[in-house]
């Protein structure tokens, strides 16, 4: 099968989605695309919340308590230009994250919490973006997908209901955007390009510290439109959906 016989990209189904949780490991993980998908949910009216797993201090060459202080502050900015009310950080290391059961009793803990329909992650595959992917971007990622799943079970990290009184809950799907196999496309208009490019210059302090980081409205457009071609639309934010068993009886309804 050529490029030109590829049927494009389902969208990703969204009957009753009313609230979504998203899971990286660091302030600005977001932006780069997929806080376009975020602004279009919070301009429908769902309700988004962010789980950033560190502060993002070790990522400036500044004292590493000013910096998440000053990334936090960054990441709130690029919030609001979204949407986001809820933004919650945990204070696991930054660059030294690992896929541990305490990882994944912080992450089913907000699930609980937040009770989200859908649990948003990014790639966290060994390989990503054109290069090894990062430590934390892996750890994250695999904890936040295993997480969802202990999320649902009431019989592990039974204290999350037996001494905070918090219920199991299941989320109708994990989805991971920048997946190089993505199962389903969510489209954006151009407003909501435009806010994915704002929000990543919301980061003006980090973004001035990586050496030849790209400009956020050259690249981040492209990011949508290459989406957008998989998808069949003139911009998309494109994911690899893994169904938790809510999202067929969610189109059934």
């Amino acid at each position: 099968m050529t490029d030109t016989d590829a049927q494009p990209l389902p969208p990703l189904p969204e009957h009753g989605i009313r609230r979504v949780l998203c899971v990286v490991a660091h302030p600005d993980d977001m932006e780069y695309g997929a806080s376009a998908a975020v602004a279009a949910w919070t301009a429908a009216g769902i309700s988004v919340t962010y789980l950033l797993l560190s502060r993002g201090e070790a990522g400036m060459a500044e004292d590493p308590e000013l910096v998440a202080q000053l990334r936090a502050t960054e990441q709130r900015g690029a919030c609001d230009v979204v949407g986001v009310e809820d933004l919650r950080i945990l204070e696991h290391p930054d660059g030294m994250l690992e896929a541990t059961l305490g990882l994944r009793r912080d992450i089913a803990r907000v699930i609980r919490q937040v009770r989200p329909d859908l649990v948003l992650t990014t790639n966290f595959d060994l390989e990503a973006y054109g290069s090894l992917n990062q430590a934390d971007h892996r750890a994250a990622g695999l904890s936040a997908a295993d997480g969802a799943r202990d999320a649902a079970n009431p019989w592990v990290f039974r204290e999350l209901r037996e001494q905070e009184g918090l219920e199991p809950w299941s989320a109708r799907a994990l989805l991971v955007v920048g997946h190089p196999a993505p199962t389903h496309a969510k489209a954006v208009g151009p407003e909501q390009v435009q806010a994915s490019v704002d929000s990543l210059r919301a980061h003006a302090a980090y973004l001035a510290h990586v050496t030849g980081h790209p400009v956020p409205e050259e690249f981040i457009p492209q990011i949508l439109r290459d989406g957008g071609g998989a998808a069949g639309t003139e911009h998309a934010v494109t994911m690899r959906v893994h169904d938790l068993g809510g999202l067929r009886s969610a189109e059934s309804d």
